[in-house]
């Protein structure tokens, strides 16, 4: 004991406390990040912030500025290279993470948008290396973050990803240095203002025990690390870096995302009983990973996993999906001038299709409308069209039948990728039969044209599924199902569509509902509309990870499931307490009602009543 007072005698030295600065417990409430229960000491890193106020330049100095970007340039690829070094050393998950975006890092430093933009910057403005690219960084995240999508995570990243290569050529430029995590005690908690996942590609998971930032969300690329690395985190903690001090001990809470900074006794022990909960709970879940999806009557359920961006796919083994059943292409569109093409997106298929040894990988062409921010688009490359509601515009299959040479560029890519493992093809956004029959067409055309080249093609061809993800689909599951060969309902978009809401509207989020009577009515219709042709049917939207609606979903007969990769526990857990029959007849008896309230109560009456394992 006496060791550890000396000990944090020696830290408050070296940070000592501000003045009227209290020591009693306080609890921060953040952003729960990554699960796990962390106590020990505090370390705190602060990055020296950059100084780069605006400046002009005359014009016989831009040859000179872009000579010093371009040297930032050098340094700030000679990093990433350094940082890719470390990859090695770094758990599986976390490599699989971090490698997708650090080659997007390099992209960034060779010939992208934000380079050509902050060169013309400084041609055309006279602005010094630093300003000019601070405002082309700034002009891009913008744009992005003003795209009208409902993946409003996905916008962050992206934007996120602009800004920190913006940072890392500004602390280059200006000879700042860089956060330096070499000194961080075995067992401390570490906490920072913000973290970005350059940096947390530096932390060492066998001697921090926590970490904890005042900046930060559950979406971004730091988020995933963490998550990766398997280190109990919370970010944006408000008010952290000013209530904390070096040395202080403290509890975190990575699954209640929250941080107790000097915790008293009663705080202290129910810290301990929650690291010890954690573990227990931590070994039950590893092993329900390796026990089958299967309800108490030994009917299977199986649950898959929505991929984003390839760097989450280590969450997905974490999780024990079996197989991807909405794999999500529009990240290969992202923050590129051109469009990519069949090889380089064989390449990116096989980087998912590989890996997933076997099981199902089920990708959904191209889902891109006027609402979606694509520099090719405006280029003209694709056809764009904002309009006044581009939900309802040119997108997705529309698009793709309007420029059938996207469409078929992404077949003969899914096509050759089918030889290293089961795929299948989804396409987004149809609303009548003759879309999937118009994209059957052009696949059987790109397939004799592979043949006639001697590409290699799997015995049996991917099947072609399509998105039920409007009323106007679901009413007509019946003549669709005769065109497609599986169905995967997308409740997020149904419900949008049938509602007339946008979850993201303030105004109108409230009335956003998917257990709302119309939704359930239109999911049924188009599950059974499939069943009855005995062709396989899925769901893949929110519902399906929310372990309280398994229950309404397996009743309705749906018997595959797609969800966020961390929801897969949880639902499993759900999913081996049922019986087929007791769902059944609760969902007869939830499809009587009319009132949504009552739709809700006869949920909670019915998870909250069901066995737990």
């Amino acid at each position: 004991m006496k060791t550890d007072k000396r000990e944090k005698t020696d830290l408050s030295e070296i940070a000592p406390p501000r003045r009227g600065r209290k020591t009693r417990e306080i609890t921060i409430a953040g952003i729960p990040i990554s699960p796990g229960v962390a106590i020990g000491s505090l370390f705190d890193t602060s990055e020296e912030p950059t100084v780069a106020p605006r400046r002009a330049i005359d014009a016989a100095q831009v040859e000179a500025e872009k000579a010093r970007l371009a040297a930032a340039v050098s340094a700030s690829r000679k990093q990433v290279s350094k940082l890719k070094a470390r990859l090695s050393v770094l758990p599986e998950e976390a490599q699989e993470e971090l490698e997708p975006l650090l080659d997007a890092y390099v992209m960034m430093l060779g010939e992208s948008r934000l380079l050509r933009g902050a060169r013309r910057r400084m041609a055309e403005e006279l602005l010094s290396a630093e300003t000019a690219v601070g405002d082309e960084a700034e002009a891009i995240a913008a744009a992005i973050l003003a795209a009208k999508d409902d993946d409003k995570a996905g916008l962050k990243r992206r934007a996120g990803e602009v800004r920190e290569i913006a940072r890392r050529l500004t602390r280059n430029l200006t000879a700042t240095p860089f956060r330096s995590l070499k000194n961080v005690p075995q067992g401390a908690i570490l906490i920072a203002e913000e973290l970005t996942p350059a940096d947390a590609a530096l932390l060492d998971p066998t001697r921090i025990a926590g970490v904890a930032t005042e900046e930060g969300g559950a979406d971004g690329h730091t988020a995933i690390m963490l998550r990766a690395l398997g280190i109990p985190s919370v970010l944006g903690a408000t008010g952290l870096t000013e209530a904390a001090r070096r040395g202080d001990e403290a509890v975190l809470d990575g699954a209640a995302g929250t941080i107790v900074l000097r915790p008293g006794a009663v705080a202290l022990q129910a810290g301990r009983a929650s690291l010890a909960a954690y573990a227990k709970e931590k070994t039950r879940l590893a092993k329900l990973r390796r026990l089958p999806s299967v309800t108490v009557d030994a009917e299977e359920v199986e649950l898959q996993a929505n991929l984003e961006i390839p760097a989450e796919l280590p969450l997905i083994a974490q999780a024990g999906a079996q197989g991807i059943g909405l794999l999500r292409t529009e990240f290969l569109f992202m923050n590129r001038e051109d469009l990519p093409d069949e090889d380089a997106q064989f390449e990116a298929y096989s980087q998912i299709v590989g890996p997933m040894a076997g099981d199902v990988v089920t990708i959904r062409v191209l889902d891109w409308g006027g609402e979606k921010d694509i520099e090719a688009l405006a280029e003209g490359i694709v056809p764009y069209h904002s309009g006044p509601n581009p939900a309802l515009g040119l997108r997705g299959i529309r698009m793709l039948l309007k420029r059938p040479e996207l469409l078929e560029a992404q077949f003969a890519a899914i096509l050759r990728v089918a030889v290293l493992g089961p795929v299948r093809i989804l396409l987004p956004m149809v609303t009548v039969p003759a879309e999937v029959a118009q994209a059957r067409e052009i696949f059987e055309r790109v397939v004799r044209r592979l043949r006639r080249r001697g590409v290699a093609l799997p015995e049996k061809l991917p099947p072609l599924g399509a998105m039920i993800e409007t009323p106007g689909a679901a009413l007509a599951a019946d003549a669709i199902a005769l065109e497609a060969d599986f169905f995967a309902i997308g409740t997020n978009d149904l419900a949008m569509y049938t509602l007339a809401v946008d979850r993201a509207e303030t105004e109108v989020a409230h009335l956003y509902d998917p257990l709302h009577p119309a939704v359930l009515r239109l999911v049924q219709f188009a599950t059974e509309a499939a069943l009855r042709l005995r062709m396989p049917v899925s769901v893949c939207g929110e519902m399906a990870g929310n372990p309280r609606l398994v229950p309404l979903l397996l009743g309705l007969g749906i018997r595959t499931l797609s969800m966020n990769a961390s929801a897969i526990p949880r639902v499993k857990q759900v999913v081996r307490t049922l019986k087929i029959d007791d769902c059944a007849r609760f969902a007869r008896r939830v499809m009587e009602q009319g009132d949504p309230r009552r739709i809700q109560e006869l949920v909670m009456e019915f998870t909250d009543g069901a066995p737990h394992p």
